[in-house]
This record gives structure tokens, C-alpha cells and sequence, in this order.
């Protein structure tokens, strides 16, 4: 059997090795997918785009993923499977791999498809009959699919998200750190607005890290005027890792989604063996379930929040009794080892 990996966006695989093993960032899980697979890896650049493609981008994906969904369905057979990042890839792969007469098997890790457009692209190319594995990291996701598609539990794959613990570790706080500090990061259904209504008047240090290659910010993500004890800025890995070393709680406050929005920041703090804070919401069920080792308080809840907050800092043994839960947690289920190793056992079962 022959792997292949069709990603999204173009990744530099080899620099993200390179400094991965300078530990200068985590390690990139596709990286040890297709080394230990031997895949080949396809990426959307370069790519030679039709007036097909143009036409067909106007129902789903970008013109660039459906040439190169071209390219993969030409070059390969029942005989190869290829393992799709996204459903942005996944469904112009899934549709050209099916005009073969003889296809590759094709596995798409579903994000976020449970919306309008999505609901339509799933039924207008008919891709119930033309994806052998539908993947995702929340159950909310896989069970959509399942009920809307009318899909058999052999093509269901719920594969829970992971992090790099190689990188993301304990490690100890700056020695000019003057006042307890609450650290949040990301972008993707934040809400960074009941963050400051929750702690613009405690004696505390926010700051955020909220930039994302994946998100653009929400009018209503931030508040109009920051108050004086939040900032926000770009932080590098190796400063990003300091800064939830800082962190006296790790805080992720979210809007009501379907998807895991926020499960890597989530999974970061906790291990770095930091207090986790995090909203309750659908797309998170799969990760909540084990209370000791987060603070998990309701979506839009700023009073909540506010004590969750005070209640961890005026309690060390208690907020250390639930950083070290979260870590214990993070090294016995979502490690990028344990995710290779069950992603990589799934795709050679095909």
C-alpha cells in the first residue's frame, strides 16, 4: 500500500524538522506521519488551475485545491490511500479520486463542516459513497456526520487532538515576573471581551497571545479599549513557551462553537503543568469530561469566570493539585506519539 498526504496549505516540512530538533518549536505531527508511512506529500502550489477549477471552487475549497485534487486523482489507485488535513482538500480529492474507475482510498479530517455550505458540499457531490474514513477531533463533528450521511460506524473516525510534550513542558517562571499572571492564546472563537469585563480590576497581569494564521479577529473578539493590566502581542515558540511557564492560570475563554476551537491552547497550558480555565462549550465535550483536571465554567458567564479565576489563585494547593491532573492527563492520552500511533494504525487498516 502507498500513502499520501494532500494538506491544505503548503508546509516546509524539512525546516519544521530542523527546528524541531533545535527546539525552537514543537514538532509538526505530519512530519512524523509521513516519515513513519513513507508518504508522499502533495501540497497546493504551483499548481496548473483550470476554468473547471474555478467553477468548481465556486461550490467548495479554492481553485488551487481542486488542480491539485486533479493532480493526486491521476497519479493514483486502489492501491494507495490518501489521507486528506482538511475537508478544504479532503472533498475536491474525495470527487476526483471517484472518477476512476479504480480509486485510492480517501480519509478526510473534518474540522468544522457542520454549517450551511457544508451540509450542502456533503450532499451535492454525494461524498458519503466517495470517502472511505471521515476523521475529526470532537465527537460532535463525527456524530453530524454519521446521522446526516447515514454512515456505518466502520467509517467513523474519532481521534482525539494532541500536542507536542517534547516542547510544551514544565519549566520555571521568569525571575522578573512582578504580579500573578493569567495567560490566553489564540484567536478562533475567543472571547477576550468577557475575559476584561472578568479581570480589568484584579491585581493580575492578562496577557494574550491572540494571532492565528488560521483566523482573522472578530470585531467582537476583543474589547474596544484593553484595560490597563491586559496586552496582547506575537509571541515566538520559545517565547510562547515561556509565557505558559508564567502563567499562574492558563485561561480559555470561548464562544459557543461546534468544533474544538481553543483545544491547543488547552492542552499547551496543561502541559506545561498550568492550571487550565476553559468554557464549556459543544465542540469541547470530548475534553471536559475529566473535572479534576480543569476549571471548565458556562460560555458568556463573566462572574463565573471572575471566581473560577480568584477561587485557583487564592488556592495554590488546589490550583497545583489540578495543573498536576491536566498534566497527567496530557502525557496518558494526547501526546503526538499516542495520535501517530493510532492515526498511523487506522490508515494501515485501509
Amino acid at each position: 500500500m502507498n500513502y499520501h498526504l494532500a494538506l491544505s496549505r503548503d508546509i516546509n516540512f524539512d525546516q519544521f524538522e530542523q527546528e524541531a530538533k533545535l527546539g525552537r518549536c514543537p514538532r509538526h505531527i505530519m512530519v512524523s506521519i509521513k516519515k513513519r508511512l513513507n508518504a508522499k506529500v502533495h501540497s497546493p502550489i504551483q499548481q496548473k488551475i483550470s476554468f473547471a477549477d474555478k467553477l468548481l471552487s465556486k461550490l467548495s475549497s479554492r481553485p488551487e485545491h481542486w488542480a491539485l485534487a486533479r493532480k493526486i486523482a491521476d497519479e493514483v489507485g486502489e492501491n494507495d490511500v490518501v489521507f486528506c488535513t482538511g475537508e478544504d482538500i479532503g472533498v475536491p480529492v474525495a470527487v476526483m479520486c471517484a472518477k476512476k474507475s479504480t480509486r485510492a482510498k480517501v480519509v478526510v479530517y473534518f474540522h468544522n463542516i457542520d454549517r450551511v455550505k457544508g451540509k450542502l458540499t456533503l450532499k451535492l457531490f454525494g461524498l458519503a459513497n466517495k470517502i472511505d474514513i471521515f476523521m475529526a477531533c470532537t465527537s460532535y463533528q463525527t456524530k453530524f456526520l454519521a446521522h446526516y450521511l447515514n454512515l456505518p460506524e466502520s467509517k467513523i473516525f474519532l481521534l482525539l487532538d494532541q500536542t507536542d510534550t517534547q516542547f510544551f513542558n514544565p519549566g520555571k517562571a521568569s525571575q522578573d515576573k512582578k504580579r500573578p499572571t493569567l495567560v490566553s492564546v489564540g484567536l478562533e472563537k475567543r472571547d477576550y471581551r468577557l475575559l476584561a469585563q472578568a479581570t480589568f480590576d484584579l491585581d493580575v497581569d492578562v496577557k494574550i497571545s491572540g494571532f492565528s494564521n488560521d483566523a482573522s479577529a472578530l470585531k467582537k473578539t476583543f474589547p474596544d479599549v484593553m484595560p490597563d493590566n491586559m496586552s496582547r502581542k506575537f509571541y515566538e515558540w520559545a517565547d510562547l513557551l515561556q509565557l505558559y511557564r508564567d502563567a499562574d492560570i492558563v485561561v480559555v475563554s470561548l464562544v459557543d462553537n461546534k468544533y474544538a476551537a481553543g483545544v491547543q491552547v488547552m492542552m499547551e497550558g496543561m502541559a506545561c503543568k498550568r492550571p487550565v480555565i476553559i468554557s464549556n462549550t459543544q465542540g469541547m465535550v470530548d475534553y471536559l469530561k475529566q473535572s479534576h483536571a480543569l476549571k471548565v465554567v458556562e460560555v458568556g458567564d463573566a462572574e463565573g469566570l471572575r471566581q473560577a479565576i480568584v477561587e485557583l489563585l487564592s488556592n495554590p494547593e488546589k490550583a497545583q493539585a489540578q495543573a498536576e491532573a491536566g498534566y497527567n492527563v496530557i502525557q496518558k492520552q494526547h501526546t503526538s506519539e499516542i495520535y501517530e500511533e493510532l492515526l498511523v494504525k487506522r490508515l494501515s487498516a485501509l
